[in-house]
């Protein structure tokens, strides 16, 4: 769990056994498994300098020498015996504890000798036989094969010269069994654009310029900071008008997403995965390629500028993460060897029933450093600013969505997958310990117990959980019509009695807008006008429940359709006054959220809230109060379930003096009806819902009032000084 610090993030420690070279691309030319240099052709005449009597003539031998040197000719096999592994390298690796394999496997463009090329190494220990093939060899199995090490890793590599950046290439494997396999490169940085599947020899190298909002992360990422997140899926976020069926390019989106994001106030910005995926339908989350950015939108610098220039406008970045389960293509990861090396042997726990898809082997050593080595790529290369991990639950649970018979208990008889709560607990320790300014947020359904707790307290160590329960409480809720709203009074209120049990993320997600479960807007009850006010009053339920935000693309300015992955956002609705009251309303959210520390100083514990009237069921009005650390803070919140407005309604308040209406949903701006208290209320020293002060006002219908004391005028003598 992150703690509040102004120590800036500590690189992983960095190794330096060969230097890198940021090479271009080389001309594909052949080379010969040796370069034998016909040194009689190459002898060079030259006029012989007077020389003292007792120095010795020079011998054939040193002439020949120096005949090579002068014409630069270097003898290198097709792939040199070179290695980028040291000992410890192949101890950590082994025993699961290397989290920056990245630096090591994949391909490296390095000079070697004094020449220019590329290093390449895989692990496949059950191989009889790797080799790279690509187009600088014609695709041709068996000209380029790699070496196995001695020391029973399973790693294959070699220094092949003349590659550079941008060749496109695959591994050829040869199984135990005799299986050809044609595998991309599961470290490789880049990928061809899908359907094309071949990996292509890049570096990461950018010079960021993001060096203040590094430095002062932790004031942006802290659990008692405001944390609105506003989650994108990249390839429908937008299109061009004039393309509608073409991506938007990571630049691009960083000309149009950013100053959006900024404008509508989100602190943060979560990217549904951008890991490369062989099938887009899948929206990303069916993994091929875990350390390159998916090629249809740019290249992994244009993503670093995407990130820059969010880091600039002063927003953090998620990046949504899968360790949970990876597709079964067969150029990927499924059976990478010929055998089960990354996913589970035993189908009970390695395929997944839901996804049909294929879970890791979190019991492997490897395959832990693999994962982690992953998470940390992101958060080190690409200054993520946090973790979103996928399918949290799905890892948790070895019965999860499997029938009787289809599950074998742990050893102690438990349903719990014990490899993978180890393998949790071991990347958030990594996570926090390398980045300490950065966030994990797990996507978790269960009651399982310590989610967002720290690890040497008994959790599993993430920074926030999202509020699954909450979120279909919240929803099935809003969906009843308000009439009948007083008989599930209690699934409105029900979530502050586990509220504080977790560091909870209030999400609307993406999952709540398909598979026919339509748009946020059309969930709600009622006509055009109710359907409307319904969203706003739901959405400021939501910014001013205890908890950090997240908000779906879309949701913001009330699409009617629910999400297509495969077009743009609705964006033409936005000419009319109901949609741009709806974003108004959002906006509006964000910067009350911003603008009152009630709201996020205390998100996580139970100081921060109390009910002042959570029982009137008859007239569907709840009544709570927020506080932060300085009671001038202190915020009342009102909403009025109903579309019957409320006059002269008393309510308790923790303090006498003045209250300000300081939000209010059904502002006429926001398209409401502009029912709103104008003027400060000034509390009476009446006694109401257990209060010794109360104050009479007016609740708008299907609305919420938001309302915070005036500070006392100082007394005279303060005024005089």
């Amino acid at each position: 769990m992150a703690k509040k610090t102004k120590t800036t993030d500590t690189p992983l420690p960095e190794e330096k056994p060969v230097k890198e070279k940021k090479a271009t691309k080389a001309k594909a030319n052949k080379v010969e498994p040796e370069v034998v240099a016909d040194t009689a052709k190459k002898a060079v005449k030259a006029k012989a300098a007077p020389v003292a009597k007792t120095t010795k003539p020079k011998t054939a031998k040193v002439k020949v020498a120096e005949a090579v040197q002068a014409t630069n000719t270097v003898i290198l096999k097709a792939v040199e015996p070179y290695s980028r592994f040291t000992d410890f390298d192949i101890s950590l690796f082994k025993s699961g504890k290397h989290f920056k394999l990245y630096e090591k496997f994949g391909s490296h463009v390095v000079e070697y000798q004094g020449v220019v090329g590329t290093y390449f190494s895989v692990w496949a220990p059950n191989a009889q036989y790797v080799s790279v093939i690509a187009n600088f060899n014609g695709w041709n199995r068996g000209s380029h094969s790699l070496n196995a090490r001695w020391d029973s890793s399973g790693i294959w590599e070699g220094f092949i010269p003349n590659v550079g950046v941008g060749e496109t290439y695959k591994y050829y494997i040869k199984s135990s069994t005799g299986e050809d396999l044609e595998k991309a490169d599961p470290f490789a940085l880049r990928w061809e654009v899908p359907p094309s599947t071949a990996s292509i020899v890049v570096d990461t190298f950018y010079e960021w310029t993001d060096g203040d909002w590094m430095a002062n992360r932790h004031e942006h990422n802290a659990l008692d900071k405001p944390y609105s997140v506003y989650e994108v899926h990249l390839g429908s976020w937008a299109r061009s008008p004039e393309s509608p069926d073409q991506f938007l390019t990571y630049t691009e989106l960083a000309h149009k997403l950013v100053p959006y994001v900024k404008e509508m106030g989100f602190t943060h910005v979560e990217f549904m995965p951008i890991m490369e995926h062989p099938y887009y339908p899948s929206w990303g989350y069916q993994i091929s390629g875990y350390f390159a950015a998916a090629s249809r939108y740019g290249s992994p610098q244009e993503l670093m500028f995407l990130i820059e220039e969010f880091h600039k406008a002063g927003i953090g970045v998620i990046l949504d993460w899968v360790p949970s389960h990876f597709p079964g293509d067969i150029h990927a990861l499924y059976k990478f060897d010929g055998t089960h090396l990354y996913e589970h042997a035993d189908a009970r726990k390695g395929f997944h029933p839901d996804w049909k898809s294929y879970i890791f082997n979190y019991g492997r050593n490897e395959v832990r450093s693999f994962l982690i080595s992953n998470a940390l790529f992101w958060l080190d290369r690409y200054h993520a600013d946090g973790l979103r991990v996928d399918a949290v639950a799905s890892m948790l649970y070895l019965d999860y969505s499997r029938k009787h018979g289809e599950w074998e208990a742990n050893i102690y008889g438990g349903n719990e997958n014990l490899e993978a709560i180890s393998f949790l607990k071991e990347f958030n320790e990594a996570v926090y310990s390398h980045f300490p300014s950065t966030q994990t947020i797990a996507e978790e359904s269960t009651s399982f117990t310590g989610v967002s707790r720290p690890v040497y307290l008994g959790g599993l160590g993430f920074g926030m959980k999202w509020m699954m329960g909450w979120m279909h409480d919240t929803i099935d809720y809003f969906k009843e019509d308000p009439i009948h709203r007083k008989y599930h009074h209690n699934e409105i209120t029900f979530s502050t009695i586990y509220a504080f049990t977790e560091n909870f993320m209030l999400p609307f997600s993406h999952d709540e807008v398909v598979y026919g479960k339509g748009s946020m807007l059309r969930k709600m009850p009622g006509d055009e006008w109710q359907q409307f006010a319904n969203l706003r009053l739901m959405y400021s339920y939501m910014f001013t429940h205890p908890g950090t935000k997240l908000l779906f693309m879309g949701a913001e300015f009330g699409q009617g359709d629910e999400w297509n992955y495969s077009q743009s956002l609705q964006w033409h609705v936005m000419q009319y006054p109901n949609h741009q009251g709806m974003a108004a309303t959002v906006k509006a959210l964000n910067q009350l959220y911003k603008d009152e520390p009630a709201l996020y100083e205390k998100a996580f514990d139970f100081t921060g809230f109390e009910w002042i009237d959570g029982g009137n069921a008859n007239d569907s009005i709840l009544v709570y109060g927020r506080m932060g650390h300085n009671r001038a803070d202190d915020l009342v919140i009102i909403l009025n379930m109903t579309p019957v407005p409320r006059y002269n309604y008393r309510i308790g308040v923790p303090a006498g003096g003045k209250w300000q209406e300081v939000f209010n949903s059904d502002a006429q701006n926001l398209w409401g009806s502009g029912i709103i208290n104008y003027d400060a209320v000034t509390a009476d020293a009446e006694k109401w819902h257990g209060k010794d002060n109360s104050v009479n006002i007016t609740i708008p219908p299907l609305a919420a009032t938001v309302f915070k004391k005036i500070p006392d005028a100082p007394a005279k003598y303060e005024l005089k000084r």
